[in-house]
């Protein structure tokens, strides 16, 4: 609907951050051991279930290049993004130092220089790398409008050759890889939202195409660093590619982020209570993001929710199912408080303008 947000998108960017919260619960609490330490099925389970969540930051990326590639570009929006990040940054280590959490003498200058500097210390790297993006998209909008299709295709194929392709072939460490932790591989992101934004993708207009395409890919990945597991265990230098189908910029995780976007994009989402209710949660995605994943936070949640009971057992399943669901919750209770403090904090800067 004309002036609303699409809530099939708005649904895709809360499922995103659900699976990255997975993602943090597996990979943060020692859950997922190597193929080559621990051959239990719980361990397998575990790694399937990782496989399935990979997806999500490339899709969180792919939902903002979609949409900035033919939106108007706002100065302000960069200070607004700052400032959450400043806000979470700050307020948290003050939060748990007066609350008696954390002593005050547990955190050292370096640290303090990590919560006033976030950005620049990459205290969240994927807001740091998503800040990049936000401040290049206006000129990357405005490259891919002034090109034709194919030349498009051809930036597009170049950029997957040096960040992709070659890193998903090559079993051994490239000094250029950086698992796609970076805003190198978010830009290529955006180039790929842009053109499914111009051009489509014909073959995965059907979202049976799409949702097949996004299983497939996740299974591949799961089986792919199985069986390199396997091997590694025979040839030890195969070790390090063993992780590797496990990072965003690999092949399959790249392919299998498309289907998934693709799915909800062609998804048919009917208005009503549902839809409205995804349309105001989606917009405290990214606090919930900043919340959890503060340094001083990161692994102390895990800890608070009883992670460690559930290791090694399938309990860690729906264990893992309530802990999302509560981080996901408490986030957006708390960047809820923040968006209101931030919004009367607007109007009375517009109100002191307004009597100058």
């Amino acid at each position: 609907m004309q002036g609303k947000r699409q809530a099939n998108f708005e649904l895709l960017r809360i499922v995103a951050m659900l699976m990255i919260i997975a993602l943090h619960y597996l990979n943060k609490s020692d859950l997922i051991l190597l193929y080559t330490e621990e051959h239990s099925a719980v361990n397998y389970g575990a790694h399937l279930a990782e496989a399935f969540c990979l997806v999500a930051v490339n899709c969180y990326v792919l939902l903002s290049g979609y949409f900035l590639v033919e939106s108007v570009w706002k100065p302000g929006r960069v200070v607004s993004l700052a400032a959450q990040i400043l806000f979470y940054s700050i307020l948290i280590p003050v939060v748990l130092i007066c609350t008696g959490m954390i002593p005050a003498g547990e955190l050292s200058v370096y640290d303090w220089l990590n919560f006033v500097l976030p950005v620049e210390t990459e205290h969240y790297w994927f807001a740091t790398a998503y800040l990049i993006l936000y401040v290049l998209s206006p000129l990357l909008a405005a490259g891919v409008k002034a090109l034709d299709k194919k030349t498009l295709q051809v930036i597009i194929g170049i950029l997957l050759l040096f960040f992709s392709v070659w890193k998903s072939i090559v079993p051994a460490a490239l000094a250029t890889d950086r698992y796609g932790y970076d805003y190198g591989w978010f830009i290529c992101l955006f180039l790929i939202a842009a053109y499914l934004r111009l051009y489509g993708c014909p073959g995965l207009e059907k979202k049976r195409n799409a949702v097949l395409l996004y299983v497939c890919m996740s299974l591949s990945i799961f089986l792919l660093s199985a069986a390199t597991g396997f091997l590694a265990e025979r040839v030890p230098s195969l070790e390090y590619y063993m992780n590797m189908p496990a990072t965003y910029n690999h092949v399959l995780c790249l392919l299998g982020s498309v289907g998934l976007f693709m799915a909800f994009k062609d998804m048919d989402f009917r208005e009503g209570k549902a839809a409205e209710m995804i349309r105001r949660l989606a917009p405290y995605t990214f606090g919930v993001y900043l919340f959890h994943e503060h340094i001083l936070i990161r692994y102390r949640w895990l800890q608070w929710l009883g992670v460690e009971k559930v290791r090694g057992s399938w309990l860690f399943l729906p264990h893992m199912i309530v802990c999302v669901l509560l981080v996901y919750a408490a986030g957006t209770a708390v960047d809820f408080v923040r968006a209101r403090i931030f919004q009367g904090g607007g109007e009375l800067i517009r109100k002191k303008k307004a009597g100058s």
